[in-house]
């Protein structure tokens, strides 16, 4: 009867040493996946990133996780150190490791055609003279405010004033034509770089002639835009995504001088 009591306890023992023993494997069983895998940092967007968004904007929406080597592209990037002064080529998703691929430099975006719509924009034209549009020293995949003047203030009050308002922001540059340039007297020493389509950022010459300028917006502002082009004046910014923005302020003329 004794030795009966004695086995029945061992084999309680035994389970209950066996039962704790297959949690235990079972929740360390993940971890171990992983290791045996050998995860490695690489960079993965974390909120959606247009295309033509410049580098060293997008710290903020990028973070490092811990992703199998098996599911690591030989391109995925650690970090943007060595893709500084690069661009998004195309609208990069959340959830997608960033690989070296999508960013390229502008010079490649030109020679491309154009820069990528991003998806739920359209894109409108209009003609700017060179001061208009910083100096005609802005490439595709540029950003730029748009400053829109009306002279009879588009406000509810009277007298009304002049206004100016930065009314978009962050603007999406996606295609730029200038005007053909006059031939000059001496012909200066070409480029390696040089694009008929582009300013030499060495040249100091005013620009001459029209630029005609097309941007990605939303239907609401490129309303905006058009309307400001048949019946008020239009002046660029160029606008980097990271740029501070203070909120929105029309300014009056009893304002200007404050």
């Amino acid at each position: 009867m004794k030795s009966r009591l004695v086995a029945g306890a061992a084999a309680v023992v035994l389970a209950l040493v066996g039962a704790i023993l297959v949690i235990t494997y079972a929740q360390g069983a993940d971890q171990r996946a992983v290791a045996s895998l050998e995860p490695i940092d690489v960079l993965v967007v974390k909120t959606a990133i247009p295309a033509g968004t410049p580098v060293e904007s997008m710290a903020a929406s990028l973070v490092t996780e811990k992703v199998p080597a098996s599911a690591v592209t030989g391109s995925s990037l650690k970090s943007l150190a060595s893709s500084k002064g690069k661009v998004a080529s195309v609208d990069l998703v959340p959830g997608e490791q960033l690989v070296a691929e999508r960013l390229v430099t502008k010079e490649d975006i030109k020679a491309s055609g154009g820069v990528k719509v991003p998806t739920g924009l359209q894109e409108v034209s209009f003609q700017l003279q060179p001061d208009r549009v910083v100096g005609g020293r802005l490439a595709p995949g540029d950003h730029v405010g748009v400053f829109i003047s009306l002279d009879k203030g588009g406000l509810e009050e009277k007298p009304a004033d002049e206004t100016t308002k930065l009314t978009v922001r962050k603007v999406l540059v996606t295609a730029i034509q200038r005007a053909p340039q006059a031939a000059a007297t001496a012909e200066p020493t070409p480029s390696a770089s040089s694009d008929p389509n582009s300013p030499d950022p060495q040249d100091t010459s005013l620009p001459t002639g029209n630029l005609m300028l097309t941007v990605a917006v939303s239907d609401t502002d490129a309303t905006k835009i058009v309307f400001a082009a048949e019946f008020g004046t239009i002046w660029l910014s160029k606008e980097p995504l990271n740029a501070t923005d203070n909120g929105p302020r029309i300014i009056r003329r009893s304002e200007v001088y404050k």
